[in-house]
């Protein structure tokens, strides 16, 4: 291929827009309000990455769900079930098959490039993982000590992606975004009087649990998105499944999500295009 040929090869390639989606158990409804107002606006991403429950809907968008597709996933979780399992240590057995039946087969049969942020148990070491079987490395990105057990993978146990990179925007950068949109469930802090309680209580998790935050776990994901969306859940927990928290937690993505579309396309309009091409 002659030099002019590359040259508008390169400047006719459509931008692949990639998005993170970002920890938060189940704060992640503000993911899925954030899809509704990009669905609305005619967003679309080329390419996705997650980790913990940002793996889980970035899976279903890789998919092919939309974002009321999801809300349907939801819907159907018992919740009373899932309760019964927030035990320490507990077997994630039960979630993977209930993932599988909305994320049969591998992650090669995607059709969009899709990737999970998972945390080595042995090394306390981030890993991005970009094939194998879909339902058990998302849950696998989702396996939160204490409350649940690693997960194997090829003879190693992983565990909750956000441990080492709570929002893998660069794990969007290796599937060939040229734009990155992270979504960060974790922006605002909480009260000082919560905020207080909380560090008391990770002070306990962290001496009984086989893996530990990295120092960047949370700013890596700063640095490798073009635009980070912020929507402001301090008032919510991310062990809330009632209907009534759920419902405002989407309410909050999708508001946040809505206020900043146009600089979003602004943001996408002007990042140029990368040399390098997606290798998949």
């Amino acid at each position: 291929m002659g030099f002019f040929a590359r040259i508008k090869k390169l400047f006719s390639r459509k931008k692949v827009v990639g998005i993170a989606f970002g920890s938060g158990g189940a704060k992640g409804m503000a993911h899925l309000g954030a899809l509704k107002a990009f669905e609305e606006a005619g967003i679309s991403f080329s390419c996705v990455a997650g980790a913990s429950i940002g793996s889980i809907v970035g899976a279903l968008y890789a998919k092919g769900f939309t974002a009321d597709d999801m809300i349907q996933v939801v819907e159907s979780l018992n919740r009373r079930e899932f309760g019964k399992n927030l035990r320490p240590f507990a077997d994630l057995t039960f979630a993977e098959e209930f993932l599988e039946n909305y994320l049969e087969g591998d992650i090669s049969s995607l059709p969009m490039p899709f990737a999970a942020w998972v945390t080595d148990g042995e090394t306390n070491e981030g890993q991005l993982i970009r094939e194998g079987k879909i339902a058990r490395v998302v849950t696998a990105s989702s396996a939160i000590p204490p409350f649940f057990r690693g997960v194997d993978l090829g003879g190693r146990k992983y565990y909750d992606g956000a441990f080492s990179n709570a929002i893998p925007c660069e794990a969007c950068r290796q599937l060939g975004a040229d734009v990155v949109i992270g979504i960060d469930l974790s922006a605002f802090p909480k009260s000082e009087d919560e905020g207080r309680i909380s560090r008391i209580f990770g002070v306990a998790i962290a001496k009984i649990s086989p893996v530990r935050y990295l120092a960047d776990s949370k700013s890596r994901g700063y640095e490798n998105a073009d635009f980070m969306l912020r929507p402001d859940l301090r008032n919510f927990r991310s062990t809330d499944v009632s209907r009534e928290g759920m419902a405002k937690m989407f309410e909050a993505g999708y508001e946040c999500a809505k206020a900043n579309i146009g600089a979003i396309k602004e943001v996408i309009g002007k990042c140029p295009k990368r040399k390098k091409q997606r290798d998949r």
